[in-house]
């Protein structure tokens, strides 16, 4: 045999071969290999779409913290507030009862002086006129001279 003619069929079979391919296996594998991009491409799209969503939520928890943040501070700050004005309103309250307390004690005390007072004169009257009897020795009547008695406790 002859290299031309076997060259020739080897150049011929590898045409064929090539046909072949190119007709029934090349378009199976680009199919798969289409499949195989097309498939990426989605799952880079989902990927980045997923990343999006995330970048989205976080954003959302981030603002959604803050805004907590700033109502728990709100809440405390009123609070804070709130028991300021308890304190303050308790305080004069406490203030407002001891005055009242005070008062009615002082009241009570220039009462008790008063009583304690007349309680005097009548015993010091009676003393003047058990006195008064006893210089005189007579007696010394009460209804008789009760001007003269009230003037004394006047005096006194």
């Amino acid at each position: 045999m002859n290299i031309n003619f076997t060259m020739i069929i080897q150049i011929i079979v590898f045409f064929g071969v090539i046909l072949f391919t190119m007709k029934y296996i090349w378009p199976v594998i680009l199919g798969a290999i289409e499949e195989r991009e097309k498939q990426i491409a989605d799952g880079l799209a989902a990927s980045d779409k997923a990343a999006k969503a995330l970048a989205e939520a976080e954003a959302g928890a981030t603002k959604l913290l803050k805004e907590a943040r700033e109502q728990a501070s709100q809440i405390r700050d009123q609070a804070h507030q709130q028991a300021i004005k308890i304190k303050d309103q308790a305080k004069s309250e406490a203030l407002a009862e001891k005055e009242r307390q005070l008062e009615a004690a002082r009241a009570e005390i220039e009462l008790e002086a008063a009583r304690a007072k007349d309680a005097l004169r009548k015993q010091v009257s009676t003393l003047a006129l058990a006195g008064t009897e006893k210089l005189l020795n007579r007696e010394v009547d009460e209804k008789a001279h009760a001007d003269l008695l009230e003037e004394l406790v006047k005096e006194i």
